[in-house]
């Protein structure tokens, strides 16, 4: 065995260790932040209640929700898209028109995403404004549907993925049984690929959340719980981009690292389980 082979284990080895050590500091710097809040005894109205300071209230119950509703209304619209692409690019289109495809998905996810929140606002926003009668137009749909788009090269990148890696052997005895396209899909490939199509979803859901300029200049920002889709809703990231030039004393900017800290748990155990399906895949 050579030097190099001997060494790259450890390489690997030391690189995953350091990024598990950055990240549980990350945590446990806002972990720390968020001490004098704890100790305080106001973790629980924090995490229910609504948000005020002028009437001392720092709940950031609306927008954990708003979090959620977004991120998951933009999974249920990307989801059916993604698929759909995955399906053209790896079953009944896999030659020049399904490369062409793959090469434009690519090409989506080096898009910054203050892009995609500009043309929400200039085309979206009024679109659903117009469409539905209902307030500004900036709310939590237009904020999913824009997000839905932001994901969808993920998604789709992954499914395909997964698509690829089903063996030729189903396929090819699926495919002698004289199976549509479709049957293939539903019967043979989606069965074999669902720990990678779990894995896609789970680290696109994470992205939504993740995700602050789309939210910021799409979701009408309100800090009141929302009652529909149509209304307006603000997300964690968006909230502590708006408090984060607070007081650094101020109870209402110690909040902000209760909110990351939220945040990041949300999605470390959306990135654990995506890990845990993909060993399926492997």
């Amino acid at each position: 065995m050579s030097l190099k082979d001997k060494c790259a284990p450890a390489v690997f080895a030391g690189a995953s260790f350091l990024c598990a050590a950055v990240t549980l500091c990350v945590l446990g710097f806002m972990v720390s932040l968020s001490l004098p809040v704890l100790k305080s005894g106001m973790l629980w109205k924090i995490l229910t209640d609504s948000w005020s300071p002028d009437h001392g209230r720092f709940g950031i119950l609306a927008m954990i929700a708003g979090t959620f509703y977004i991120a998951s209304l933009s999974l249920v619209i990307s989801l059916p898209i993604s698929l759909g692409c995955s399906f053209f690019m790896q079953i009944t289109h896999k030659g020049f028109a399904g490369r062409l495809l793959k090469k434009f998905v690519q090409f989506m996810t080096a898009i910054p995403t203050v892009i995609y929140g500009f043309v929400g606002v200039f085309l979206l926003v009024p679109l659903v404004r117009d469409l539905f009668s209902h307030g500004s137009g900036m709310s939590i749909l237009t904020a999913a549907i824009m997000l839905g788009l932001l994901i969808s090269p993920t998604m789709i990148l992954f499914f395909s993925s997964s698509f690829e890696r089903v063996p030729k052997i189903y396929t090819d005895a699926v495919d002698s049984l004289g199976a549509t396209p479709f049957q293939k899909l539903c019967y043979v490939i989606l069965p074999q690929a669902w720990p990678g199509v779990l894995t896609g979803l789970i680290l696109a859901f994470g992205r939504a959340m993740g995700d602050t300029l789309v939210a910021l200049m799409l979701s009408g920002n309100s800090v009141m719980m929302p009652a529909s889709v149509l209304d307006s809703a603000r997300t964690l990231t968006a909230h502590i981009a708006m408090i984060i030039a607070a007081d650094f004393d101020s109870i209402e900017f110690k909040t902000i690292f209760v909110s990351g800290a939220v945040l990041y748990l949300m999605t470390g155990l959306g990135i654990l389980l995506a890990r845990i399906s993909s060993r399926r895949v492997e």
